[in-house]
Formats: C-alpha cells, structure tokens, sequence
C-alpha cells in the first residue's frame, strides 16, 4: 500500500501545560484512530533552515514545516481525507499531502 507523508505547516502553540496536554490527546486520538496505518506518528520539528544554492536562509521559508507523520492509504484521495481530522486545521495552521514513492 502507497505510503503518504502529512507535512504540518503553522498552527498556534498552546500558550499552558494544560493545553498541551490536551492537544497532545487530540493528536495521539486523530493519529490513533488509524491504527496501522498510521505508519510513523512523526514528530513536531524545531526551527529550520532552508539550503538553496544561493546559500542558507534561516527562517524555515515562506510557509515552515513544523511536523510530519507517515500514513499508509490506497491513494492520495483517501489520504487527504484522513488529513481532513489533522489537529493542527483547528489551530490555523495546514497539513500538505504527498506520497512518498518507492525507489
């Protein structure tokens, strides 16, 4: 089955530990909810840096990543639908969908 990377991009960090903890549950229900499919629940990143050949820009781009998780589907339709339950859509942020081929 093709595998498919959710690549998180912006959304607000929770301002109390309370808050974490309760966005941590939502995540681990979204994700768990998949069971096995759910290959890989990923993990938040920390500020990045973008290598062109024009040299290193430190801010991460125009639109960072801020997290990933790999998910098995039949097809990039159905992966899109289960990005749809993506905790971070609440939050204003974005989930970019895309398959990671077999080389």
């Amino acid at each position: 089955m093709p595998k498919f990377v959710f690549a998180y991009h912006g959304g607000s960090m929770p301002e109390t530990p309370e808050e974490g903890a309760k966005e941590m549950e939502r995540w681990q229900s979204w994700l768990g909810a998949m069971g096995d499919d759910a290959v890989d629940f990923g993990n938040p990143v920390g500020p990045s840096k973008t290598v062109s050949a024009d040299g290193v820009a430190d801010d991460g781009g125009a639109n960072p990543l801020t997290g990933y998780s790999l998910v098995n589907a039949p097809d990039i339709d159905t992966a899109i639908e289960m990005a749809k339950g993506c905790p971070a859509l609440q939050s204003g942020g974005s989930v970019e969908v895309a398959e990671a081929m077999d080389m």
